[in-house]
């Protein structure tokens, strides 16, 4: 029963799509391994067309034979249907003269740079963002029959998708997640795309601009925060050292002994920088003595 409403409603989908002129990957599929009534007419006139390349031989030969390149194919048209088979090439092919035409697709990856487009944050901030795209043609049948301009139309799409996807994004975001931008921008085209052959390989972003008065209130910022750190730092170092220093004083409290050997080692220490005043430490107990008298 679930199988029977699966396929009822595939069928009721590529109805509605047969009704908008758009070719499905399955009509491609179809296309390719069953023939197609061009009519009575149109078998006349194919039939008329044979008749004129026998008659003209050798030289509709060359009228008739057609090479396209590695990495093209071609998309023949009889009486302005795709001929049945898909796509032609690489090589040699074969057109009738009067009645077929053809349309060479390039395969190759195709490269193009996003204008930089100005964008407003989720917070509030407009920034010049650009970027670059890969994409290369997977159907050449569905390029052709589905769409005007492939090139043109991505172009445009990918510059729309670019604002779209950076309007939900805030200025911290977008400086930090460019992978993650790239990422779903090209999920979205690929989505977009596949209905017209057409494959997005990658999805770059090169470079985001902010403006001026922008630049300068983040380097303020930045500033402020190191100072912030720094002083932060420099207190910890002075309670340290205070501690530090506590903990000393309480061992030469206990050891009298031990600030004499401290005022000599110090002077020891200015003694080597070869300073010509030299500072003697006066021992306080012969203080002491005196003061008793």
């Amino acid at each position: 029963m679930d199988t029977d409403n699966e396929e009822v409603a595939m069928k009721d989908s590529r109805r509605r799509e047969r009704q908008t002129g758009h070719i499905t990957l399955h009509d491609v599929q179809a296309l390719e391994n069953s023939d197609y009534d061009i009519g009575l007419c149109g078998w006349l006139l194919v039939s008329l067309s044979i008749l004129l390349m026998l008659v003209t031989l050798p030289i509709s030969v060359w009228m008739c034979l057609k090479i396209v390149k590695e990495y093209e194919r071609a998309i023949i048209f009889r009486l302005g249907r795709i001929l049945r088979g898909g796509a032609k090439g690489p090589g040699l092919f074969f057109i009738l003269p009067c009645t077929d035409s053809f349309i060479n697709v390039d395969m190759r990856t195709i490269t193009f740079d996003i204008p930089p487009q100005e964008v407003l944050t989720k917070d509030s901030v407009t920034v010049s963002v650009d970027g670059v795209v890969y994409y290369r043609v997977q159907n050449a049948t569905l390029a052709v029959a589905n769409i005007t301009n492939a090139d043109a139309a991505t172009r445009l799409l990918a510059q729309t998708t670019l604002r779209n996807v950076l309007g939900t994004k805030n200025l911290a975001e977008i400086l930090s997640d460019r992978e993650e931008i790239a990422h779903s921008m090209q999920s979205t085209l690929d989505d977009a795309t596949d209905d017209w052959g057409i494959k997005v390989e990658r999805v770059e972003i090169k470079d985001v601009k902010l403006p001026l008065q922008l630049q300068r209130a983040m380097a303020a910022e930045a500033e402020a925060s190191r100072e912030a750190r720094a002083k932060v730092i420099a207190a910890e170092g002075e309670m340290n050292a205070s501690r530090a220093l506590k903990e000393a004083s309480l061992v030469i409290a206990e050891s009298p002994s031990a600030l004499q050997l401290r005022y000599l080692q110090t002077l020891s220490t200015i003694a080597a920088e070869k300073n010509s005043t030299i500072i003697f430490p006066l021992p306080l107990e012969m203080m002491q003595g005196f003061m008793k008298r």
